[in-house]
């Protein structure tokens, strides 16, 4: 098997681990994240990380926390084969020569890389999970204005194609999710990598245990989210904004208008999640990665 073979097929078997670990905190995050800003004297429909576990299992039971994984699920193949991919042919671009073990700051470039390609699978993916997975945080009871309801993640897709603008519709929110790729996975693959060679004591990682590969590789999901969180809160609310009568006119507007109302706050609301979601998840992706690729020789 070619190189860019392995790494599509441990790019692979990396993002359904890294999924399956995830998706719950990922629910939560979004549900946090996307509760609509408070009236005076109103009471937030969640309280917190835990309540917001306690409602959705009473209301939809257990796969009520893992909504919105079937787009991820149908298209986790491509994006994390596509996000391992490219890195592997940007170290190959930057290797002096085969098998020389790459820079910490060449890892970071190549991360910077993966991330403007998976932006433009990951933006439409994250729209769809978002949407299915806050539709309940945006329902609002007594109010006009009721939350579109979707039967599952065609139902969405066709949606967004039919009702705003066609094609470009599963597209809204693509500036910062780029925004949130790019530095994000320069940081994620630039630890990882630093990290490794710490433990290793030395630029060659062959030998690291998988205990060495699980840690590095959760500390470095933990750094991609510490990172890049306010960034993704505001791709959050746009990509779950009413099409019909908006409330923010593009990422910077939507920065703006979540600082003036609710402080910056606002910005890491949902944060616990994510970091809760980043360290296991992230160790079953490298973990899962490494592997595969080295059974793949």
């Amino acid at each position: 098997m070619g190189d860019v073979a392995k790494d599509l097929t441990a790019g692979t078997v990396g993002g359904a681990s890294q999924l399956i670990c995830g998706h719950p905190f990922d629910t939560i995050k979004v549900k946090l994240q996307s509760q609509p800003a408070l009236l005076p004297g109103q009471s937030p429909k969640y309280s917190g990380a835990m309540d917001a576990v306690k409602q959705t299992v009473a209301a939809e039971g257990p796969r009520g926390l893992y909504k919105g994984m079937g787009a991820p699920l149908a298209t986790v193949a491509a994006l994390n084969a596509l996000l391992f991919t490219v890195r592997g042919q940007m170290e190959a671009l930057l290797r002096s020569e085969p098998g020389v073990p790459l820079t910490v700051n060449q890892q970071v470039l190549c991360g910077a890389g993966a991330g403007v390609a998976v932006s433009f699978l990951a933006c439409p993916t994250e729209l769809i999970k978002c949407r299915l997975q806050a539709q309940s945080a945006l329902a609002t009871s007594g109010s006009s204005a009721v939350a579109v309801k979707y039967g599952g993640p065609m139902d969405v897709a066709r949606h967004a194609i039919k009702s705003e603008g066609g094609a470009r519709g599963l597209f809204k929110g693509l500036v910062p999710t780029m925004a949130r790729e790019v530095p994000g996975n320069a940081a994620m693959f630039g630890v990882y990598e630093a990290l490794k060679q710490f433990l290793a004591g030395g630029p060659d990682t062959s030998n690291l245990g998988r205990g060495s590969l699980m840690a590095a590789g959760g500390l470095a999901g933990a750094a991609f989210w510490i990172s890049v969180y306010p960034t993704d809160v505001v791709k959050s609310v746009i990509q779950v904004d009413d099409y019909r009568n908006p409330k923010f006119n593009g990422s910077v507007d939507a920065f703006r208008k979540i600082l003036a109302s609710e402080g910056m706050k606002r910005l890491y609301k949902g944060f616990g999640p994510a970091m809760a979601r980043s360290v296991p998840a992230n160790a079953a992706c490298f973990l899962a990665y490494e592997v595969t690729r080295s059974s793949l020789g």
